[in-house]
């Protein structure tokens, strides 16, 4: 069984018992959470398909962590006229232990 969900604006397809890092949450390390944005879920051949969200259905999932993804380097550059950017970027990120999928009716 899986589900895609949706968090952070971004799609993410999760099993029980994964592990996924999604954007940054407001919640603290060792926390129990439902995610209700269900977008699909798939049991057995079975396929439920949202509207855009599955009515009922929750994702459980525990806090396991927060942190810092690798840095991604931007650099900027147009010839001819000396200039020259470079900057970087480290994304935050909440990581989920999935626990549970229930879909709801």
């Amino acid at each position: 069984m899986y589900a895609v969900i949706e968090s952070g604006g971004m799609q993410f397809k999760v099993a029980e018992g994964d592990s996924v890092k999604v954007p940054l949450m407001k919640s603290e390390p060792g926390d129990k959470i439902d995610l209700d944005k269900v977008m699909l879920i798939s049991s057995e051949g079975d396929v439920k398909v949202g509207k855009p969200y599955i009515e009922g259905a929750t994702v459980s999932a525990e806090v396991a962590g927060k942190g810092k993804d690798d840095k991604v380097t931007v650099f900027k550059f147009k010839r001819r006229v000396k200039y020259r950017v470079k900057t970087g970027h480290r994304q935050q990120f909440t990581e989920l232990k999935i626990t549970g999928i229930n879909a709801g009716n």
